[in-house]
């Protein structure tokens, strides 16, 4: 069992490189906003990672939490961890300083979720689902509403949650069948949702239920579908909670892992109707909660980074301590010496700092949307192009490095008591919740490809190939290797996208290919941004600034990167070469 320490340098590296986070911050307008500002935050945000909420992670897996008649109780020690992270402000750390908080950049705070998700997931799935909460109410909520309820979640003193899967209603939401009749001044909830993550506990005095429900004059579809507040307690006059709503938690589900999360079957209006209030306009209710949904898949892909972070970390210590084989002194080899470990750490190792540098990239420009100066629409579509590709892909990449920490392990690692089958079982859920990567992968190549001829994507491709360019004339052996490898792929990648365009002939085709465009797209833009860190890396290194051993760790890192997991784009666009023919040849009854 190992602990966890956030890769503080690895962040600052990422943020100072590849985002630009002082010249973001004062492009901003945030004074005093600089990269010593954020090393200082990333600081405290690790100690309370590794001090308090890490030695939980395991007691969360092993004590999860439980129904009992007066609710759901979290695992041991939860309450008292969130009270700390709300009593610390960490909730507050981006929202707006009108609403509470702290105002500091969304790269910023991303880079602060990735510390809580790698200390204990299952507990960060409570602020992670809360702070979707605070963004869908402040961009669609009345003012009444928003005076009523973000200061409360914007501070941590009550959470948020999201409710839109039904027993029949799944990825399919035209078939939410939840009600919403209105009576007086506010609406009667009628229904149930499954799946509602940190849908109860005791945590905080009050949990405000974003739900998706339908009126009675509501038309078919998705076009029918409105938003609603539905607080655990009606609030009293004084906007305090006061008498308890008529919705309930009635069963736990029982998961594979992130036990420590309590995901409820919620059921509304057993006695009358639960009291819920419209958010914004009626029957746009699924628009406003893609507000919501946009920010957990970005959250979600950094679930994906955080999560092999913790496996990489575990499997990369064990290997120093096991021993196994003999010298011809009689010493004995720690098996990080064994090349196949070897292997399987520099894809963990890789994998990560490729995850770590694309989640904050992507978010960065989340950022850029709100500088005024005329490219906001540009940097609207990078972020909605790198969405998909950062919670498809990142939480695909997720399987395969929390395995491989069971695999350096050997037998050890399928015990549970070592603590690698548990980020394994946790990981699971990541390509399943918020949009399969079935899903994830049709929305990169139907909206955010087809739909606008590629533009968005050339415009991705052009500037990989400015970053290729940089690498002309470079003799140094890692920079030739990596620009070998990212100009191949980058090739690949192009002609698989004139592809796609230009197969509108086929309606299979792109659901038949999507998951292996999407799979190429991440590979590309994992191998492009370390790419770009190997060539800051190397200056400075040549400059004498910084730390010349990480230095040359992150190119020989971008190197086994461009050899061993950029040659993945040629395998999957050769996959797509293959189109929809043996996908859909066999009838349902061969099957």
């Amino acid at each position: 069992m190992s602990g966890y320490r956030h890769p503080l340098n690895d962040t600052l590296f990422v943020l100072d490189a590849l985002v630009g986070f002082d010249r973001l911050a004062a492009d901003l307008g945030l004074d005093g906003v600089n990269l010593e500002l954020a090393e200082a935050i990333l600081t405290e945000a690790g100690k309370l990672g590794s001090e308090v909420l890490a030695p939980l992670n395991p007691v969360g897996d092993r004590q999860g939490a439980t129904l009992t008649a007066e609710g759901v109780q979290e695992t041991p020690g939860f309450a008292e961890a969130y009270r700390q992270y709300a009593e610390n402000g960490w909730p507050a750390l981006v929202a707006a300083e009108e609403l509470g908080g702290q105002g500091l950049p969304a790269v910023l705070g991303t880079a602060v979720n990735e510390i809580w998700h790698s200390a204990n997931m299952a507990f960060a799935l409570c602020p992670m689902l809360c702070q979707g909460a605070v963004e869908a109410l402040t961009v669609h909520g009345s003012e009444s509403l928003k005076e009523q309820y973000l200061p409360k979640l914007v501070s941590g003193e009550w959470t948020g949650t999201m409710n839109l899967t039904e027993p029949n209603a799944g990825s399919d939401l035209a078939a939410v069948s939840a009600r919403a009749v209105p009576h007086e001044d506010h609406y009667r909830i009628t229904g149930q949702k499954i799946f509602i993550t940190w849908g109860d506990h005791q945590m905080t005095s009050n949990i405000i239920h974003l739900v998706l429900a339908r009126l009675p004059d509501a038309p078919k579809g998705v076009k029918g579908i409105s938003l609603f507040i539905v607080p655990k307690y009606r609030l009293d006059a004084n906007g305090e909670p006061g008498e308890l709503n008529d919705v309930c938690c009635v069963s736990l589900e029982h998961k594979l892992g992130i036990h420590g999360s309590p995901t409820c079957v919620l059921s509304f209006g057993d006695n009358g109707g639960a009291t819920g209030y419209l958010v914004g306009e009626p029957h746009k209710g699924l628009m406003y909660m893609f507000t919501m949904m946009n920010n957990a898949r970005q959250a979600v892909g950094l679930q994906g980074l955080s999560i092999a972070e913790r496996a990489y970390q575990q499997a990369r210590q064990y290997a120093r301590e096991r021993l196994q084989g003999t010298r011809a002194d009689g010493t004995r080899i720690p098996i990080i010496e064994h090349p196949d470990v070897r292997r399987m750490l520099m894809i963990m190792k890789a994998g990560t700092e490729a995850m770590r540098a694309l989640a904050l990239v992507a978010m960065a420009e989340d950022d850029r949307t709100k500088v005024p100066d005329g490219q906001e629409s540009a940097h609207h579509g990078r972020l909605e192009l790198f969405t998909p590709i950062v919670k498809g892909w990142m939480t695909e990449m997720a399987q395969e490095l929390t395995s491989l920490n069971v695999q350096v392990h050997g037998g050890m690692g399928f015990i549970e008591e070592t603590g690698a089958a548990q980020h394994f079982r946790d990981a699971r859920i990541l390509p399943i919740y918020e949009g399969t990567s079935g899903i994830q992968a049709l929305d990169l190549i139907g909206r955010k490809t087809l739909s606008n001829g590629g533009a968005h994507l050339g415009a991705l491709f052009e500037e990989m190939a400015e970053t290729l360019a940089e690498f002309d004339g470079q003799e140094d052996a890692d920079l030739v290797a990596i620009a070998e490898g990212l100009g191949e792929a980058l090739a690949q990648a192009k002609s698989a996208a004139d592809e796609v365009l230009a197969s509108a002939v086929d309606p299979a085709l792109a659901g038949s290919v999507s998951f292996n465009f999407m799979m190429l797209m991440g590979y590309l833009c994992g191998g492009w941004l370390m790419a770009k860190s190997a060539l800051c890396a190397d200056r400075q290194r040549r400059s004498g600034e910084g730390d010349a051993a990480y230095l040359q760790s992150k190119c020989v890192t971008a190197r086994f990167y461009a050899e061993h997991l950029l040659p993945r784009v040629v395998a999957h666009r050769r996959t797509m070469q293959a189109g929809s023919g043996s996908v859909m040849a066999l009838s349902v009854e061969q099957f």
